[in-house]
């Protein structure tokens, strides 16, 4: 590489003057990433790398620094980020006048059941909502990226196993599952009721928390009920059933 191209070194600090600029380096980056960025990733940005222990010290003084502005340094999931604080959404919603999309009840309480009992198989929704869980449901929340498949039980016909993203974490702006609100705080509370789960140590390798499964006794597609027309997949949304969520 041309010389005059060559990013410069930024050594290891040993000076006030090393931090600061390292500071200022790490600040930039995030502010231009757009999106969220492991430490791991900014200890790189330096040549040698920086250490771990560096790295969280310098984030933590950015995110003092912006303390009590409009912008804040948090960390997710999937790393560090700038973002709005919530109480400017209103007027940024602005700046992207669609409408968010909307999802049916199916949906999110899929989804609800999904985050608190990973990781679960479509008959264990079945068995918890106790109607047949539409395709479209879990294609729905596959596409947004906030569920994955995570492996297969080892049952007859090895239905996978679906478990939440970091994607779905970090829209959330969380760092992981045990930040999510307690299901005595949410108003599906009363269908997360899940029977024995025979299978649960086996899996728990699989999930991002300590699931509690349900039994693997999956509903019958064709005696069990099908979801009322997923009007919030059509766009169609009924306004009782739906949830918007940004």
């Amino acid at each position: 590489m041309n010389d005059e191209l060559r990013p410069p070194e930024v050594e290891t600090p040993g000076a006030v003057g090393d931090l600061t600029e390292i500071k200022r380096v790490l600040e930039a980056a995030l502010l231009v990433a757009g999106e969220a960025v492991a430490a791991a990733e900014l200890a790189r940005l330096f040549d040698p790398p920086l250490d771990a222990e560096t790295v969280r010290r310098i984030l933590g003084e950015i995110r003092d620094d912006w303390t009590g502005r409009k912008v804040e340094l948090v960390q997710v999931a999937s790393g560090w980020r700038f973002q709005a604080v919530p109480a400017l959404q209103t007027w940024l919603d602005r700046l992207s006048p669609e409408k968010p999309p909307r999802y049916s009840r199916a949906v999110m309480e899929t989804l609800a059941i999904i985050a608190y009992q990973q990781p679960v198989t479509r008959g264990d929704i079945e068995a918890i909502r106790g109607v047949a869980v539409s395709t479209n449901v879990v294609k729905a929340l596959e596409d947004r990226q906030w569920i994955e498949v995570v492996g297969h039980r080892e049952t007859p016909g090895r239905p996978a196993l679906y478990a939440t993203t970091r994607a779905f974490l970090d829209d959330l702006g969380l760092r992981s599952l045990a930040e999510l609100p307690p299901l005595t705080e949410l108003d599906a509370s009363t269908l997360l009721e899940t029977p024995d789960a025979p299978a649960k140590a086996a899996e728990a390798a699989l999930a991002l928390a300590t699931p509690i499964l349900g039994a693997d006794a999956a509903v019958d597609p064709a005696s069990a009920p099908v979801e009322p027309g997923d009007a919030g997949l059509r766009g169609e949304p009924a306004a009782s059933e739906t949830q918007t969520l940004h």
